[in-house]
């Protein structure tokens, strides 16, 4: 058995064959699921892709089941440092389970995590989805930038800050994040201090928390307002192909409430 390194640089035995993995973050679950469905054993309750998707369920991505997923007899878990609790990864590794974590904060970083989540951590060959998903990001060029503040909770207020997967997709997409320079990565901002921070758009997912036209947009008098697919905005996976596409057309649909 060669271990791989993951991306924190653990070193992970994974066998050489793998056949069963089970996966605590929805978008890997969506990568392996579409790749090599066959081999997912478990996933989180939040694992809602692919449609139908009939795996043993582990709760979610902050409280998974220790012991159910030790149970399962995985040959690999598979994890990412902003989503999982380093707790739970070592409770999982303690038991002699194969943990490969990821660690993703760009549409580079992304393309290049997935390519070896695939290679090395379920030896599975690379699929079409990733290069086409690489030609879907290099054509990106967009028309302009806009300044935004990008909410992703209220009561209270929460926002992406710096050194985020979704603010690098906001930016290859022509979005600037006003909070991009901020200390803390998902800050906690008063409404009023957003609407006051010099955005002319405000780009609203509907995850985690689920704006809707009628929850979120009413708080931003006089900014335009841009509904977004989240799924599109924060998981990389199979979703990266369409992503630019979707939300390039979303944002485009921005207007005021």
């Amino acid at each position: 058995m060669n271990p791989g390194v993951d991306d924190t640089g653990v070193p992970v035995p994974v066998p050489e064959r793998v056949g069963r993995v089970v996966s605590i973050v929805p978008s890997l679950t969506e990568t392996v699921a579409v790749t090599a469905p066959g081999l997912l054993a478990g996933a989180t309750d939040w694992c809602t892709h692919t449609a139908g998707l009939d795996v043993p369920r582990i709760r979610g991505t902050k409280n998974p089941d220790v012991e159910r997923i030790v149970e399962l007899r995985p040959d690999v878990v598979l994890g990412n440092t902003e989503e999982n609790r380093p707790a739970d990864v070592a409770a999982l590794r303690a038991a002699g389970v194969p943990v490969w974590m990821t660690e993703i904060r760009t549409v580079d970083e992304a393309l290049a995590s997935l390519r070896r989540v695939l290679e090395e951590a379920c030896r599975v060959p690379v699929p079409g989805w990733l290069d086409e998903a690489s030609r879907a990001w290099s054509d990106v060029a967009p028309d302009g930038r806009r300044a935004a503040v990008v909410p992703v909770w209220r009561r209270p207020w929460m926002v992406v800050g710096r050194d985020t997967f979704t603010g690098d997709v906001l930016s290859r997409l022509g979005v600037s994040n006003v909070y991009a320079g901020h200390a803390e990565r998902y800050p906690k901002v008063p409404l009023d201090e957003l609407n006051a921070a010099g955005a002319d758009l405000v780009v609203l997912p509907d995850e985690p928390y689920r704006f809707t036209a009628d929850d979120g947009p009413e708080s931003f008098p006089g900014l335009d307002v841009a509904l977004v697919d989240g799924r599109y905005l924060t998981w990389y996976g199979p979703s990266l192909v369409d992503a630019p596409g979707v939300l390039s057309r979303q944002l485009a649909a921005a207007r005021r409430y």
